[in-house]
């Protein structure tokens, strides 16, 4: 006997103003790493996880999704550093940090349209 399909999820209902608000929050906090390199990058997008995971589910979810590909970059920075000394980490991180830079800026418009956005090339460390 075939089995019947699970059936599909209900659609979440719309997204709020203040969740969108968060969510752009999350992904732009990470601008903050242009500053404090290497941990500037996870800080932002970690407290707004911490402070709405329990009240916005849309905002926790673009927190977590900007915090996994952050903690990628950083990761990815450390691994280019000592190349640095011979000459192609130069460029390398450059282009890390425009990567950085352009997925943040599409991941914060997607999320002021309500839209979940998952960023390329991100390993999943929070779950």
């Amino acid at each position: 006997m075939s089995e019947m399909p699970t059936p599909m999820p209900p659609p979440p209902g719309p997204v709020s103003q203040d969740e969108k608000t968060w969510g752009i929050i999350a992904h732009l906090s990470a601008l903050s790493g242009y500053i404090i390199p290497l941990f500037g990058w996870i800080i932002g997008p970690l407290v707004v996880y911490l402070i709405k995971k329990e009240q916005l589910p849309f905002a926790a979810g673009e927190a977590k999704s900007a915090l996994n590909f952050q903690i990628t970059v950083a990761i990815a920075a450390l691994v280019c550093f000592p190349l640095v000394f011979v000459c192609i980490g130069i460029p390398l991180l450059a282009l890390i940090g425009l990567f950085d830079l352009i997925f943040m800026i599409v991941a914060a418009v997607k999320a002021s349209d309500g839209v979940p956005y998952k960023y390329p090339l991100t390993f999943p460390f929070v779950k």
